[in-house]
């Protein structure tokens, strides 16, 4: 399973929403796993930045990753991005061998 990280922008109407944001939170969690049953949730966090939330989670494809991404816009993000994360450890010794 690769390691990937799900940056969101919430879209201007879904923001305003905050007391529906736990059940809008749920929802889309439920979406995720019932199209992308083999991902796997490690972290979620809400941020005060350019990104309103921040998702570390595992797929076993980048078609996976990309669906969760395309989940999360159907659901009201104006922005979600699915990063590849690479262990430090990896990285390093990726650079070795070039």
């Amino acid at each position: 399973m690769q390691t990937y990280v799900l940056m969101t922008k919430l879209s201007p109407e879904v923001s305003g929403q905050m007391s529906d944001r736990a059940k809008l939170g749920r929802s889309w969690l439920g979406q995720v796993k019932d199209k992308c049953p083999d991902v796997k949730f490690i972290a979620h966090y809400a941020l005060l930045g350019q990104y309103d939330f921040m998702d570390i989670f595992e797929a076993p494809d980048e078609e996976s990753a990309a669906k969760v991404s395309m989940i999360s816009r159907s659901n009201g993000a104006f922005q979600a991005e699915s990063w590849i994360a690479i262990p430090y450890k990896r990285y390093v010794e990726m650079s070795q061998e070039i």
